[in-house]
């Protein structure tokens, strides 16, 4: 078991490197386990988005997420054998302090229906119904950062 920010490292910003990093972690979890088309999974926003990766000891990525300039977070993923060791959790975090410190007042996210439970513990509410997004079950969640100062 990891003991999270002792045994891996964070890194956070709109770097090309850090993006390629991330890419990584979303092609082997979203295209490789979860069929999700390549061409889908890249998008415009990558390039305006702030991109959170998690490294292992080794200086692998094994763990990603993204904020959006407008509050959307997305792109969360975890490599299949660093998971239920905190990392999206890790990742979260940081995704929710950087909203913060940019003054953002309201986040809002597309969980995949398997994730809700997590989300939920962030404080996150489901807003509206269910929904298939690349043959995916989804629900919009939102959270207000004004509740959490």
């Amino acid at each position: 078991m990891l003991n999270k920010e002792n045994d891996v490292s964070v890194r956070c910003g709109g770097q090309q490197a850090l993006l390629n990093d991330a890419m990584q972690v979303r092609v082997q979890v979203f295209v490789q386990e979860q069929g999700v088309p390549p061409e889908v999974e890249a998008d415009d926003y990558d390039a305006v988005s702030v991109h959170v990766v998690v490294y292992s000891q080794q200086g692998k990525p094994v763990a990603t997420g993204r904020l959006l300039p407008d509050g959307h977070i997305g792109r969360m993923a975890v490599l299949a054998g660093y998971r239920g060791q905190g990392l999206g959790a890790l990742v979260l975090s940081h995704l929710l302090q950087h909203a913060q410190q940019r003054g953002q007042q309201h986040l809002q996210l597309s969980a995949q229906r398997h994730a809700k439970g997590f989300y939920e513990r962030f404080g996150f509410v489901v807003q509206g119904h269910e929904y298939l997004d690349v043959g995916i079950p989804h629900v919009d969640m939102v959270l207000s950062l004004q509740e959490l100062m």
